[in-house]
């Protein structure tokens, strides 16, 4: 297996977060505002609010990444995570997930949250391989998710 770098936010690195997750977005969601806002500007919605973009590089390319986003109280929501189709079945998303995990620790976090769609079985088998555990969803939030789960640093 070719070696994996994981790369933080940068300027140069930003259009990434909205190529590699348009395509899953769009199939499954349609491009919300709120998506629109963070896939195209994350360092004034994520980076500049206390979260982070952190990228995959292999082969000399680009191909997965991951946002989080900084809920405050101490947690982080994972958000955004995509790889390219070239590179699935290489542990790609694995590797983003942990990175995002560890670096979600060094902040200080006491856990990350994210939300999901039962429609997304691969995105879930996944996050549970992380160490992820679903919780009950609260009325009203997300309302495109039916799926809540969290992670204990």
């Amino acid at each position: 297996m070719e070696k994996v770098s994981i790369l933080p936010f940068s300027e140069s690195l930003a259009p990434y977060f909205l190529s590699i997750n348009r395509e899953w977005i769009e199939k499954y969601f349609a491009m919300e505002p709120f998506d629109k806002a963070q896939l195209q500007n994350p360092q004034e919605t994520l980076i500049n609010q206390g979260g982070e973009v952190l990228f995959a590089e292999w082969k000399g390319e680009i191909v997965g990444t991951v946002g989080l986003k900084n809920g405050g109280n101490r947690q982080y929501e994972l958000i955004k995570m995509g790889v390219l189709p070239k590179a699935r079945g290489q542990k790609i998303g694995w590797m983003l997930g942990k990175a995002a995990l560890d670096w979600s620790k060094k902040q200080g976090a006491e856990k990350v949250l994210l939300y999901s769609n039962s429609i997304l079985v691969p995105a879930i088998a996944l996050y549970r391989s992380l160490g992820f555990r679903e919780i009950p969803m609260e009325p009203g939030t997300y309302q495109r998710c039916d799926i809540k789960m969290e992670y204990l640093l």
